[in-house]
């Protein structure tokens, strides 16, 4: 087989990782999986890999990769949360470990590709390769992708990118997978039980001390049991009675108070955003475009201005709940990631 043929296949024990194998196989590759150990992590990802891995007849690694997550996932993660924001872990995990630790273990083993089973779609755009979004919508990762690099773009694969779900589960029955069924993570890998708040707590081993819940006016109406674990746009969980709907408007960690309004004050009208990956030739003027500022909302048109060291994006229309921390992500009108990068301010 030649090398350029070889493939560093990232196997999370799920059954789109395994599927990613089938079809990669299919498609004459020849495959190398690779498990990162992890903090916490889905139980029994580790076996159902390997047995994946032993059913389609290909070596498998183990990579302890516990510190390195901890150093680059978790405790940017805790560190942001502190600071008010609203991180997605998801993000820096791609940055540092999936598109940046396995791509090198990749060239190490000799591999000219790493492939994951993430919903996305990389075609050539005539000027090089393209991060775009998944066939399936309803499945598509690319929000979270925008930090590959896009030197090494042209060594990474989505072998599901053009399927759907239940055509991925249908692939993985007919290799004989245990894990065909299996159910997809919902949560944040090592907080499964979603308690950000305890997590952090047991983590930094810090206790988050109660604070004044304010309204729009500055008036105490209720209080919270630590600002971090409240995030811009909450409802539910908040601790305050009212005769209507209030949400979680903003966070001041400096005084530990948390401002809570109507729904009308979530709304912004920009952002700036640092950390900017392009995923393009970086452009010197504003220009129009797509953007998301959140996972599962849909692109709207913004104004992307280029700056020193980031973007600022001009919002069409008031967008909602524009939450520090999280990643605004530019689109062309073809469904093609131009960059990304993490939301710092907003405004309006």
């Amino acid at each position: 087989m030649e090398q350029n043929r070889r493939v560093l296949v990232a196997m999370s024990g799920g059954v789109d990782s395994s599927a990613a194998v089938c079809l990669l196989k299919e498609q004459g590759y020849a495959c190398v999986g690779v498990t990162m150990k992890l903090l916490g992590g889905p139980p029994g990802g580790e076996e159902d890999a390997r047995e994946a891995a032993r059913r389609m007849e290909i070596p498998h690694y183990v990579l302890d990769c516990a510190e390195q997550f901890r150093r680059e996932v978790v405790q940017p993660f805790a560190d942001a949360y502190e600071r008010g924001e609203t991180p997605n872990p998801c993000v820096f995990c791609n940055r540092a470990l999936k598109f940046g630790l396995l791509l090198d273990k990749a060239e190490e083993l000799g591999c000219a590709y790493l492939a994951t089973g993430h919903y996305a779609r990389i075609t050539d755009g005539g000027g090089g390769p393209r991060l775009r979004k998944a066939a399936d919508l309803s499945r598509d990762q690319s929000y979270v992708l925008y930090p590959i690099p896009r030197q090494r773009l042209g060594r990474v694969l989505f072998p599901l990118g053009g399927l759907s779900k239940d055509q991925v589960r249908e692939i993985a029955a007919r290799a004989g997978f245990p894990n065909a069924r299996k159910q997809d993570s919902q949560d944040i890998c090592f907080i499964p039980d979603g308690d950000y708040l305890s997590f952090l707590e047991r983590y930094t081993g810090k206790t988050y001390p109660a604070g004044d819940i304010v309204d729009m006016d500055g008036n105490v109406v209720g209080r919270h049991r630590g600002a971090a674990g409240l995030t811009l746009g909450q409802r539910r969980g908040v601790g305050v009675s009212s005769s209507g709907r209030i949400y979680v408007c903003a966070k001041c960690m400096d005084t530990n108070t948390v401002t809570v309004g109507p729904e009308e004050a979530l709304y912004s009208r920009g952002c700036a955003a640092r950390d900017w990956n392009w995923l393009i030739t970086a452009p010197a003027a504003p220009f129009e475009a797509l953007a998301k500022t959140r996972y599962r909302q849909r692109e709207q048109p913004v104004t992307v201005c280029p700056e020193d060291g980031g973007v600022r994006l001009e919002f069409a229309q008031p967008q909602r709940a524009v939450t520090p921390g999280q990643s605004a992500v530019v689109y062309d009108r073809d469904g093609a990631v131009l960059g990304g990068g993490v939301i710092v301010s907003t405004w309006g």
